[in-house]
């Protein structure tokens, strides 16, 4: 089979495609042809060699979380699924032809393959961070670094949970944001007072590691309300770093009801071949993102 592998730690450009040996699933997994994978940016700070305790890694590596695809090999002591249906979920080397799922969900009827390869490592991590945080109804929750696939998530499940919701983003991301229902302000300067305009913070996530850590804690007046996934520096001030994932099968429970309820819906900005990962992992790295970037297998 085809797969996205890279030898060494470094940019873009270790990612190489190559012929490997199609894996099997052990007990409790199962494998899938992939027809699509998601691009998450701890896809691309693995492959930097970034210290991310949750995903150890040796090397040569494959690449990839998140996938959508159809069952084709069921592991011992699998109950619930078939050969032949349609699932996404969550594994390991999943910019592959085919990948072995630890996690799974059968894919909503309304979703394409490309679409649902977006959603499991996204709405985990949303749902982690709305818990961890603590953040209630009628409570306040910004967002920095809002557009891209976890922001999105987060603004719709927080206001499916009546939290009001606040958006940082670029300019050219102000519709999207106020689309999902979020009061949106841009980057930049004046940022901070243009958010103190809107209202009272109560906590507040930290999505695009750009550096706006202390301006989070000073909105929200204490760094326990904040948490970064995306600046491992974040302790430094006192701020969680969230990297550890939660239950991913209960994610994707609530990412089917979530969508078949019309409440959740995180667009596909732009897809690409396994052969062009590389250039997903670069554009994935420039930001600016609205909603998710796949790879069409």
């Amino acid at each position: 089979m085809k797969k996205v592998s890279f030898a060494e730690f470094g940019g873009p450009d270790v990612l190489h495609l190559i012929d490997a040996e199609d894996p099997h699933p052990g007990p409790g997994r199962i494998r899938i042809a992939v027809r699509a994978a998601g691009v998450n940016p701890v896809d691309w700070r693995i492959r930097e060699g970034q210290v991310l305790g949750a995903h150890p890694t040796e090397l040569p590596s494959g690449v990839g979380l998140d996938a959508a695809g159809v069952v084709d090999e069921v592991g011992e002591g699998v109950e619930g699924v078939e050969v032949g249906d349609r699932v996404f979920g969550e594994g390991v080397d999943t910019y592959a032809e085919f990948a072995v799922l630890t996690a799974w969900a059968r894919m909503p009827e309304e979703l394409t393959f490309e679409e649902a390869a977006g959603y499991p490592s996204v709405v985990e991590t949303a749902l982690r961070l709305i818990r961890e945080a603590g953040v209630r109804p009628g409570q306040t929750l910004l967002a920095s670094g809002a557009s891209g696939g976890v922001g999105s998530a987060v603004l719709q499940i927080a206001r499916d949970r009546g939290i009001k919701v606040i958006g940082t983003a670029g300019a050219a991301n102000q519709d999207y944001l106020r689309g999902l229902g979020a009061h949106a302000t841009t980057y930049g300067e004046g940022w901070v007072e243009r958010v103190r305009r809107i209202g009272r913070v109560d906590a507040a996530f930290d999505l695009a590691g750009s550096g706006v850590i202390r301006e989070l804690v000073e909105l929200t007046g204490d760094p326990q309300k904040v948490i970064s996934i995306a600046d491992l520096g974040a302790p430094e001030f006192g701020v969680r770093f969230s990297g550890a994932a939660g239950s991913v099968p209960q994610a994707l429970a609530e990412a089917v009801d979530l969508i078949s309820r019309g409440k959740l819906h995180i667009p596909v900005e732009r897809s690409y071949t396994l052969a062009e990962a590389a250039a997903a992992h670069v554009d994935s790295q420039a930001g600016h993102t609205r909603g998710r970037r796949v790879l069409i297998v």
